[in-house]
């Protein structure tokens, strides 16, 4: 990709070594230079001058400290899991409109976070036997207070492919989406398949497409909540089009020339675009050169 992705590019070190490290983690904490993400559930709350706001460890809050990273001056950066009863909202519509304040690299860095305080909210006991969890690892784990099981974040793989036909590319809307927003295809990995077999599966059960020579091209973390947008492209073997309505409102081909009039705005567009921070703006514009 020529262009950086949405959501890539934190320059936080990851500081493994003190996950499982007491008294580092603890050093840590106690460094009077350590800051903690400000957040409103898992929204982020703006800064004065736009971006990402951190401020100072409270010691009075006892909510459990979550690691981010290290930055290049040696400064641990923290978020705090949310508090118990907390409403959380992954598709928040607020922060999509906040989003465009943020740097790539607060975005990346926020991304990271909203997941991982997602994550911890949404796992707060045992999938095993029920029991409540606590935070382990440094914020990077859960352990069940009763049989010791370990659980870990995770992120649900997502295949977003541009399939294409004799120089047109198929873009395609869901009943949710802005008027005239499109976007390319995409769909959940299922179990038991490769991310190949999920491109094909996922443009035939949406779109009626057989499809060949599917081909990676990039991958993007989706904090919405979690997931790994995994970007291909595909060459369909006929254009018809056979529509499941209950995923996808409309879709349609749609050649260069058009691709690069909806990257642009242009009002007579015969769509628009997705936004700068989606993967599949970056697909249609690495196809459309």
């Amino acid at each position: 990709m020529s262009l950086p992705l949405g959501f890539t590019g934190a320059r936080l070190d990851r500081a493994d070594q003190l996950r499982t490290n007491a008294d580092g983690f603890a050093a840590a904490a106690a460094d009077p230079r350590a800051r903690c993400l400000a957040l409103d559930g898992i929204d982020f709350v703006p800064g004065e001058g736009g971006g990402l706001r951190w401020d100072p460890l409270d010691p009075a809050d006892d909510r459990a400290l979550l690691l981010l990273g290290i930055d290049d001056g040696g400064i641990p950066h923290f978020v705090r899991e949310a508090a118990a009863g907390t409403r959380i909202d992954a598709r928040s519509r607020t922060v999509m409109r906040l989003l465009p304040l943020l740097s790539g690299e607060d975005a990346a860095l926020y991304g990271g976070a909203r997941s991982l305080v997602d994550w911890h909210a949404r796992h707060r006991f045992c999938a095993v036997c029920g029991s409540p969890t606590d935070p382990f690892r440094g914020g990077w784990g859960r352990c069940c207070t009763q049989c010791n099981a370990e659980h870990f974040p995770r992120v649900d793989p997502v295949v977003i492919m541009l399939a294409t036909y004799e120089g047109r590319a198929l873009v395609g809307r869901q009943g949710g989406f802005p008027p005239g927003f499109f976007s390319a295809l995409a769909g959940f990995v299922e179990p038991g398949e490769s991310l190949e077999e999920a491109v094909a599966r996922e443009l035939f059960e949406e779109a009626g497409l057989r499809v060949a020579d599917v081909r990676y091209v990039a991958s993007q973390p989706w904090p919405f909540p979690s997931s790994l947008m995994i970007g291909c492209r595909a060459v369909a073997t006929d254009p018809a089009l056979t529509l499941d309505t209950t995923e996808i409102e409309a879709a349609m081909w749609v050649d260069k020339d058009e691709v690069r009039a909806a990257l642009a705005g242009d009002m007579g567009a015969p769509f628009m675009a997705p936004p700068p921070l989606a993967i599949a703006r970056h697909l249609l514009e690495d196809w459309a050169g």
